[in-house]
C-alpha cells in the first residue's frame, strides 16, 4: 500500500467518524456518469467502461449497507435517450446489465425493483429483470431500484395514462377526474410508488443537470454533483457526498 493511499483511508475514517447517523438519506438516488469517458482515458473501449462501472455498483450498494440508514438506492443504468446508441455498443451494455442484475438478485441481500419503461427493451433484458424481482421478493434488504430504459417524461407520462385508466375502469369521467385532480394521484402511479423520494440525487463525471432523472420525485431532493467518473467513484466520494447532504439544511420548497 502506498503513501496515497494511507492518506486516503486515513481521511476516509475521519469523514465516517464525522457523519452524523441522524441526517443520512433515506433514499439515494445514483447517475452512473461518466463509463464511456472513463475508458477513454484509460484505453479501453466503451464495453470496457460499462463493465468496471458494473463492479463500482456492488461496492456502491456495500457502502450504503455500512453506513446505515439507507432503505433505497436508484441506479440509472439506461435512459431512453441511451436506446439510440450503435447496435453494438447497446448489445453489449444491455448483456453487462442484465449479468449485473442477476449477480445483484444471487447476493440475496437488496430488493430489486424495475424502474423504467419495459416495452422498449430487449425481451430477454425485460425477462431478468422481471425474474431479478421476483427472486427477491422475500428478501429483507435495501430495495434497489434499476432503472433501465428509464426516462423522467416518459414515467410521468406513462403514471398519468396509467391513472386515467384506472379511473376510466371506474367509470369516472374525464371532467370528473380534471375536477379532482391531485399531486397525489399522479405519485400513486409512478415507478416509484410506495417509496420514498430521493433525499439525495449523485451525478459523476461532473455534468451538473439531472437529463431527465425521477423528474416528478426529485423536486425536493438534495444534489451533489462529483468529478470522478462512475468508474473511479470512490468510498471517500461517497462520504464526502452524505456529509455535504448531512450539513445542508432542507427547506422542501419553503
Amino acid at each position: 500500500m502506498g503513501i496515497r493511499d494511507l492518506v486516503y483511508g486515513a481521511y476516509e475514517r475521519r469523514l465516517e467518524r464525522k457523519l452524523d447517523r441522524g441526517q443520512l438519506p433515506r433514499h439515494v438516488g445514483v447517475i452512473l456518469d461518466g463509463n464511456r469517458r472513463w475508458a477513454t482515458a484509460v484505453g479501453g473501449n466503451a464495453a470496457h467502461g460499462h463493465q468496471q462501472g458494473a463492479v463500482k455498483i456492488r461496492e456502491l450498494l456495500g457502502w450504503c449497507d455500512e453506513v446505515g440508514g439507507v432503505e433505497v438506492v436508484t441506479l440509472w443504468l439506461l435512459s431512453t435517450d441511451n436506446m439510440s446508441r450503435s447496435e453494438e455498443e447497446l448489445t453489449a451494455l444491455t448483456g453487462i446489465i442484465e449479468q449485473t442484475v442477476q449477480d445483484l438478485a444471487a447476493a440475496r441481500k437488496w430488493r430489486i425493483r424495475m424502474v423504467g419503461a419495459a416495452d422498449v427493451l430487449p425481451e430477454r433484458t425485460r425477462a431478468v429483470l422481471k425474474q431479478a424481482e421476483e427472486d427477491t421478493a422475500g428478501v429483507d434488504g435495501m430495495w434497489v431500484n434499476a432503472a433501465v430504459g428509464y426516462g423522467g417524461r416518459r414515467e410521468i407520462a406513462d403514471a398519468v395514462r396509467s391513472m386515467m385508466l384506472e379511473h376510466a375502469d371506474r367509470g369516472v369521467t374525464l371532467e370528473e377526474l380534471a375536477e379532482d385532480l391531485k399531486v397525489e394521484h399522479i405519485a400513486e402511479h409512478l415507478y416509484t410508488r410506495g417509496q420514498p423520494d430521493p433525499d439525495l440525487v449523485i451525478r459523476t463525471s461532473g455534468e451538473q443537470r439531472l437529463s431527465g432523472f425521477l423528474l416528478w420525485q426529485s423536486a425536493h431532493s438534495e444534489f451533489y454533483f462529483c468529478e470522478a467518473y462512475w468508474p473511479a467513484f470512490r468510498r471517500t466520494d461517497f462520504l464526502r457526498a452524505l456529509r455535504n447532504y448531512a450539513d445542508r439544511h432542507r427547506r422542501f420548497g419553503t
